[in-house]
């Protein structure tokens, strides 16, 4: 990264194990504002783990995450949204039954009169929400259910991001998406670096990867063996470092 840019996030000797198990063992990593960080490896290497970590869904047995500058041993579901880490999970979870706005206002949802929800101001700020991140609707009065892959995906981001996300993290983002969403979704992703979110996912795509990321960190058995920049690397160099047969150091 840029000389004398500070981390948004860093994860400090993370560890954690179930029972003789070791999920993950003193993992290391630096996130960046502006930047979108792969985190590749095997299933079972470890990757889930950490970024439940990250979202607070999940205590370490050890280590410090710094968010800013704070140190932290764990972090809470809340604490982690309120530190502007949002996390965006495979199911998006999403209520079908609900129209965009009340999706995007999930839970926090603002009131008049300390009675009544105030529906105006959820449909105004969320449609100046969509128009800020250039994601497509059909109607900002569309229920979620009626909604295509890709734009529930640009839903669940407005959400996150309503919630004071700055670092936002994609659980395969386009896992059982069509080839006109998984574009989509892709373009939104990028979109987010570019306007200088710090965004991680977690994919199994090595196109993908290649396609939106500057940096790729490979966890091996709970390991981070290396961090790679994309542009000094290959997809063939990244599998070694997945399975193990080779290290490259960019």
């Amino acid at each position: 990264m840029a000389e004398g840019k500070k981390p948004i996030l860093q994860a400090c000797g993370i560890k954690k194990s179930y029972g003789h198990i070791e999920a993950l063992r003193g993992v290391n990593l630096d996130v960046y504002s502006g930047e979108i960080l792969a985190i590749v490896g095997d299933n079972g290497a470890g990757k889930s783990t950490l970024i439940k970590i990250l979202a607070g869904a999940i205590a370490p047995d050890s280590g410090k995450i710094i968010v800013e500058g704070q140190a932290y041993d764990k972090l809470s579901p809340r604490q982690a949204l309120d530190l502007g880490i949002s996390t965006v999970y495979q199911d998006l979870s999403l209520v079908n039954c609900r129209d965009i706005a009340a999706n995007v206002f999930l839970g926090r949802e603002p009131v008049k009169c300390r009675l009544f929800i105030n529906k105006k101001k959820m449909v105004e700020e969320s449609i100046a929400l969509f128009q800020q991140l250039n994601i497509n609707i059909p109607s900002i009065h569309a229920l979620a259910g009626q909604l295509s892959g890709g734009q529930r995906q640009g839903v669940a981001v407005a959400r996150a991001i309503k919630f004071g996300g700055k670092l936002l993290i994609f659980d395969e983002p386009t896992a059982a998406m069509g080839v006109q969403e998984t574009a989509a979704a892709l373009s939104l992703i990028s979109s987010l670096g570019r306007q200088g979110y710090a965004v991680i996912i977690i994919s199994h795509n090595l196109h993908q990867v290649f396609s939106l990321t500057q940096r790729i960190c490979v966890i091996r058995q709970g390991r981070v063996v290396d961090t790679v920049f994309t542009a000094d690397v290959t997809p063939n160099q990244v599998v070694s470092l997945i399975t193990g047969a080779a290290q490259v150091t960019a």
